[in-house]
């Protein structure tokens, strides 16, 4: 059996240190922010290249904060993607805002900024551009793009910690950026987290607030805030995390590079991240025109594979009202009839990644996919082309 992910073999690694991290913390009854948090903030920020990061319950809580804390309201668009988790919508509708979904480009699979500005409408207040997988979007065009027309860019790197796009951190490049520590991201936390991320002090101070129920000092409330506070315990777990994730990180990228050698003759069809991206590979995921067939075939054989996401959010029930439909955004509807993600953590072994990719051979039959329209002319186009190192 080879697992998807693996928790129980991280926490392994590490258990002296978490142990003793935790127990710390309950020792010193620091169970809400607190010395421990504190400590991460300060950490991360660095990681991210940032000067500020206020830590919070989830990675929902700290996108539903960034839209509140950039102005985002009722009767404000925010233009994003449908390929992602739920969370990103929700936040924007959490805000009182709308969400507007543009397609993703289907090379990189992230936002396509050439389908931005046909999007924008006076009620245009930002753009919420999606990493996923560990592949930061396209920054410079959307940076250009917001700038232009007067917008915030909240970056969602949920998927992304550590990622780099031409030397800048994930979170760095935007107004505002958001992460996720839900336990089986890059670096996760035991239990739900999450942090935002920013140079501007003023957004910095707001995020502060509202995740504190709006008080800048005890009693004190100065505008209408949240319970949205990381606790003590996650505090202590991640700082302990800090001190492996580039091992991690580039221990995920030799297990990406492993799976692209080995897959190399079958050409598969994943995406291609530009030579001056750093990919962190939270999910490895390639595309196969009988998906599900080889995903049962996969598990058949003890293989934890997945799919990230089978149902894109602008077809999901719960978003109908938002009126779009079949169609509407082709590529993104195609990807995930197509996703197959492999399994890929830290702890994976050589041997295991192996037998993942010759049982896919032997599933290949299956048929790995067409290229999607305009995805060849594109990579030809695009200058140095060439995988990231």
């Amino acid at each position: 059996m080879i697992p998807f992910l693996d928790l129980k073999a991280q926490y392994r690694q590490i258990k002296p240190e978490i142990d003793a991290a935790v127990a710390r913390a309950i020792g010193s009854a620091q169970f809400v922010l607190g010395p421990e948090v504190a400590a991460f903030e300060e950490r991360f920020a660095d990681y991210c290249k940032v000067a500020h990061c206020h830590a919070v319950n989830s990675g929902t809580s700290a996108l539903h904060l960034a839209l509140l804390a950039a102005g985002i309201g009722p009767g404000d668009e925010v233009i994003t993607v449908s390929m992602t988790f739920v969370a990103t919508t929700a936040a924007v509708l959490y805000s009182g805002a709308k969400p507007v979904f543009v397609d993703v480009d289907p090379v990189t699979w992230t936002m396509n900024p050439a389908s931005i500005e046909a999007a924008i409408t006076p009620r245009t207040k930002a753009i919420l551009p999606v990493h996923l997988h560990g592949l930061m979007a396209d920054m410079d065009p959307i940076m250009s793009i917001a700038r232009r027309h007067g917008l915030l860019v909240i970056e969602d790197a949920a998927q992304a910690h550590g990622a780099e796009y031409k030397g800048r951190r994930a979170g760095s490049i935007g107004d505002l950026g958001c992460f996720s520590f839900y336990p089986g991201k890059n670096l996760g936390a035991f239990g739900e987290g999450g942090a935002v991320v920013t140079d501007r002090p003023d957004l910095a101070r707001r995020v502060s607030l509202l995740r504190d129920w709006g008080q800048e000092a005890k009693y004190k409330h100065v505008i209408a805030g949240y319970n949205y506070r990381m606790d003590g315990i996650q505090g202590a777990v991640l700082n302990v995390k800090m001190d492996y994730i580039e091992a991690w990180t580039e221990a995920r990228r030799s297990i990406a590079a492993e799976y692209d050698r080995l897959l190399s003759t079958l050409s598969p069809a994943r995406p291609l991240p530009p030579w001056y991206s750093r990919h962190v590979y939270h999910v490895y995921a390639l595309r196969l025109s009988r998906r599900d067939e080889a995903l049962r075939a996969l598990h058949g054989a003890g293989i934890g594979a997945a799919i990230h996401y089978p149902v894109p959010v602008h077809l999901q029930k719960a978003y109908a009202e938002l009126g779009y439909g079949l169609g509407d955004l082709p590529v993104t509807e195609r990807l995930a009839n197509e996703f197959l993600s492999l399994p890929i953590y830290p702890e994976l072994l050589p041997e295991q990644v192996a037998e993942i990719v010759s049982k896919l051979k032997t599933v290949s039959p299956l048929g790995f996919a067409r290229p999607i329209d305009g995805e060849r002319d594109e990579i030809l186009a695009r200058p140095n082309n060439r995988r990231a190192s």
